[in-house]
């Protein structure tokens, strides 16, 4: 079965007038977002912004910030430092598996897998050596 449109959080479907339903806030809001390029809106082949249910969770996230005090650049600021969180947190990740080798990885790892134990006959019974009918 071929999955649909609304299945994919990133396909832009909803228009700045249901957003802005949506989210109550003003549809010039949402155009200010796109200006300071807080929230960037697909576009349709007409020019029209279209969200997606991810583009609309961000927005909900900025109307919390906007609603704490910050300013446009300001939350820019912010998610763009979040952003580069998340990729520092992938990076160090990453460094740590390197620096731990293979032995930090149970795919790897022979004695993960109770099967691969040539002490164990699966015919036979491990505490008594009896085979298990």
């Amino acid at each position: 079965m071929l999955p649909l449109p609304i299945d994919d959080e990133h396909a832009p479907l909803y228009s700045v007038g249901q957003v802005a339903d949506m989210l109550e806030v003003q549809q010039a809001f949402l155009r200010r977002l796109d200006e300071f390029a807080v929230v960037r809106p697909h576009r349709s082949a007409g020019g029209q912004r279209r969200y997606s249910r991810h583009d609309i969770g961000r927005v909900r996230y900025v109307v919390g910030l906007v609603g704490e005090g910050m300013t446009l650049n300001a939350v820019r600021r912010i998610l763009e430092l979040e952003q580069e969180v998340r990729r520092l947190n992938a990076e160090l990740d990453e460094a740590r598996r390197f620096l731990a080798g293979p032995s930090a990885d149970p795919s790897a790892d022979p004695s993960a897998d109770p099967s691969a134990d040539p002490r164990r006959d699966s015919g036979t019974d491990s505490g008594t050596g009896r085979t298990s009918d």
